[in-house]
């Protein structure tokens, strides 16, 4: 009765986890590296850099268009103040608006904003290339993890094989346990053996599971989202021979196709022109304004002459002699409307020539120039840095594939001998001629060399594609 339960209990284990990894939506790699390239965070934070990088272009580019600038003010004043139209002092209540319009644009700066016009495209492209990057590191991780999955389902089929054998080879020995050609003790090693397996499994299960939330969490994909991935014939992924693969020469093509170092090479240019730019603006600079402009007070009068009408006044002298004087002239005073007086009245304008000259301002152009030197400098250490990086990964991933090329062809050897010995044993256990711990023993050790083949598979497989990526090649399954 126990014995049930337990097989019960395995049964339901194997049946929850058969459920969890195969009832689901199939992934092969390419949608894999397709979709964790358009939705990985570090791929769009990457995104996000070089977008930035164009509106630092849009911002440079603007500096060469002319400036426009509008403002308007209104108030009241008190006290002694000056008039803003007549700008004599008053101490009246006053209430004032003003307008101006004025405008600017850079004639010449020793093409400061030109250079810097071209450090902000060249910077732009950097950063795009750095998506590039970005999306080729996710290729390589996502292939990985693809391919870390596969080889944990392999090993859980291969657990599940040993199984079926261990069953099998239970079934015949219960067999000849009833014919009394073997001790009961036979069979209960067996079952002893299976149970041990079938723990195997599930733990081989329960890695594959843990395999694919890593390949999932790599992706950027929802943990609810149906998943599981294609299980392609290994043997037909092509693999290129290590002759195709000489070090020296994936360097020399992946310093020219890998992004991380086009990348380098064009923030060196981007730092180039912003050194040339940061030089031109220590130069005096020439521009040409404009100017338009008008207020409107409440005091603001209009004084004019006007001739008075009417008879004039009659006057006598000493003589006797009468003679018409005219009246004299009066002085009218007369507030204009307001749009009069913004329109008409107190309207001017403004036009000429500015030349802006740096003398004395805190070293702040001189430290600019210097600091803009200093980032040239280190652009090009960047690149010698990153290259001696690149060499290193490729000759130790070539040195890696040589070892995981002759770490398959042993393993593989392995299993063939480990096999060889199980059937020999197979037949000698079936007659009685060795016993079930030494036949159990036989079989342990042809499931660990199927599953170190396995893995050295997957290795030796991954390495290679990894010097197929650094020859400029994408990751191709």
């Amino acid at each position: 009765m126990r014995k049930k339960v337990a097989n019960y209990f395995l049964l339901s284990l194997l049946l929850f986890f058969s459920k969890t990894l195969f009832a689901q939506d199939t992934w092969d790699l390419r949608r894999c590296v397709d979709y964790a390239m358009a939705n990985n965070i570090t791929v769009l934070q990457a995104d996000v850099q070089a977008r930035q990088a164009a509106l630092q272009t849009k911002l440079a580019r603007g500096q060469s268009i002319p400036t426009i600038g509008f403002n308007t003010q209104a108030g009241y004043q008190f006290g002694r103040n000056i008039d803003p139209t007549t700008n004599l002092f008053t101490n009246q209540k006053i209430f004032f608006q003003s307008y101006t319009l004025q405008g600017n644009i850079t004639l010449f700066n020793f093409f400061s904003i030109k250079n810097n016009i071209t450090a902000s495209q060249k910077d732009e492209e950097a950063y795009k290339l750095g998506v590039g990057k970005a999306r080729n590191d996710i290729a390589l991780n996502v292939a990985a993890a693809y391919l870390q999955t596969l080889l944990s389902l392999e090993q859980a089929n291969i657990a599940k094989a040993q199984i079926e054998q261990t069953t099998a080879q239970l079934e015949n020995t219960k067999k000849l346990v009833n014919a009394g050609s073997m001790p009961e003790l036979n069979a209960a090693q067996l079952e002893a053996q299976l149970a041990t397996d079938s723990s195997n499994y599930i733990s081989a299960l329960g890695t594959a599971d843990q395999n694919r939330i890593q390949l999932i969490a790599l992706m950027n994909l929802d943990e609810s989202t149906p998943f599981n991935v294609a299980t392609p014939d290994v043997d037909k992924i092509p693999v290129p021979s290590l002759s195709e693969l000489d070090p020296a020469y994936v360097y020399q093509l992946a310093i020219s196709t890998q992004p991380l170092q086009q990348s380098d090479s064009m923030f060196i240019v981007a730092n180039e022109y912003a050194v040339k730019s940061a030089r031109g603006a220590m130069y005096p600079a020439l521009s040409v304004f404009g100017q338009l402009s008008t207020n409107y007070s409440s005091t603001y009068r209009q004084y004019f002459t006007k001739a008075n009408t009417g008879n004039d006044t009659l006057f006598s002298n000493t003589a006797g002699v009468f003679s018409l004087i005219p009246r004299n002239p009066s002085t009218v005073i007369k507030q204009p409307s307001y749009f009069n007086e913004i329109g008409n009245d107190n309207f001017s304008q403004a036009v000429g020539l500015q030349i802006n000259v740096p003398i004395l301002n805190g070293r702040q152009l001189r430290n600019s120039y210097e600091r803009a030197k200093l980032n040239l400098e280190n652009s090009k250490l960047q690149l010698r840095s990153d290259n001696l990086t690149l060499q290193q990964n490729i000759y130790t991933a070539y040195s890696n594939a040589v070892s995981a090329l002759a770490k398959f062809n042993s393993s593989t050897k392995a299993v063939q001998t480990q096999q060889y010995a199980y059937d020999l044993g197979t037949k000698r256990y079936n007659i009685g001629l060795m016993s079930t711990i030494d036949y159990i023993t036989l079989q342990t050790s042809l499931t660990t060399a199927k599953i170190n083949q396995a893995s050295a598979k997957y290795d030796y497989i991954f390495k290679m594609k990894v010097l197929e990526f650094y020859k400029g090649q994408g990751v191709q399954f």
